[in-house]
């Protein structure tokens, strides 16, 4: 993970044009978390405009943000690509990777994979309840180490794409957010903090329409990553939380028994009142990263951009040109 921050770093700064925006703020927010052992999980999040947003835009920290497993930030990478082979699985395990299925390789994905009750227990506390196991499985039977297994990876740092692919507009036009980040955010315990994040200029070190060699990264890009306020989830989404754990409670008293943090149940997976609380959570997320896009200077854009129904128009295809807003998408 240092070697892979190192060389981000030395990437970005060295053949290209950064700038930030909140950057102090946020390296506030990591050093409290290095200086203490965490008492709450971090979730980031920000748009997606390249193969190579992760590990690029941790270049644009200091090296020694990257330089502690601890400290560092834990990612959602895609199994068709990360984990398709023993080498990438023990890489990107090593760079805190959770292994995510995606509906478009795989029946195993979705919303309530294991891998998604994995960050939602290491974005929680040593408190939340869930059996201690040091391995767990998805997929087709596929076992995985389990990193919420081990105490000081309690209350982790997590970052997630919620636009789930990568998507290349001009106008830096946003996609619906898919309903990952408010699992997070409903189910995590103690509530975490929430920072979201805005990237711009990565599309140009791997625009999608590249000509050969497409394997090599382009050089002389303008750079902007604008960081937000950090926000108390416990504050910005008390209604909703709320909302959530009286339905939780519910399903308890019914059941008998108490659920596992990550855990849940048939009945509220499709419920009305769940998908609708997924719903405003996600959106509520968007607007967030929203607000910092128009900060740099884009203008607003659709608001039928926001709703997943409008993108329902998009082919069932790995990469395209969306017929929704004419951006390059990349679901590889």
């Amino acid at each position: 993970m240092s070697l892979t921050g190192a060389i981000s770093r030395a990437f970005l700064h060295g053949l290209n044009d950064v700038q930030t925006e909140g950057l102090p703020q946020f390296l506030e927010v990591l050093d409290k978390r290095r200086a203490e052992v965490p008492q709450r999980g971090l979730i980031t999040v920000s748009n997606h405009i390249s193969v190579l947003d992760d590990p690029l835009i941790w270049g644009a920290l200091p090296l020694k943000y990257n330089s502690v497993p601890s400290s560092a930030r834990w990612g959602l990478g895609a199994h068709d690509i990360c984990f398709k082979n023993g080498f990438f699985k023990s890489f990107f395990s090593l760079g805190q990777v959770l292994p995510t299925y995606r509906m478009l390789h795989s029946p195993n994905g979705g919303l309530f994979q294991p891998t998604m009750a994995q960050a939602i227990r290491l974005v929680s506390g040593p408190g939340a309840l869930f059996p201690l196991k040091i391995a767990f499985r998805a997929g087709n039977n596929e076992v995985f180490a389990s990193p919420a297994y081990y105490r000081n990876n309690h209350n982790a740092w997590v970052h997630v794409f919620p636009e789930g692919c990568v998507h290349q507009h001009p106008q830096r036009t946003l996609r619906y957010f898919k309903w990952g980040v408010s699992r997070l955010i409903l189910e995590s315990d103690p509530a975490p903090q929430l920072v979201p994040i805005f990237i711009d200029g990565f599309s140009d070190i791997m625009p999608e329409d590249r000509h050969w060699p497409r394997w090599a990264p382009r050089i002389g890009a303008k750079i902007r990553v604008i960081y937000g306020e950090a926000l108390e989830v416990g504050d910005a989404f008390k209604e909703q939380r709320s909302r959530w754990k009286s339905m939780v409670q519910k399903e308890e008293k019914a059941l008998g028994k108490r659920l596992d943090a990550g855990e849940v149940p048939e009945s509220l997976k499709d419920h009305p009142e769940a998908i609708q609380l997924r719903i405003e959570v996600a959106k509520t997320v968007r607007d967030m990263v929203q607000e910092l896009r128009l900060r740099a200077g884009y203008p607003q854009d659709d608001p039928a951009f926001a709703l997943a129904e409008t993108w329902e128009r998009d082919p069932k295809k790995k990469q395209y040109k969306s017929p929704v807003d004419d951006g390059l998408v990349h679901k590889e």
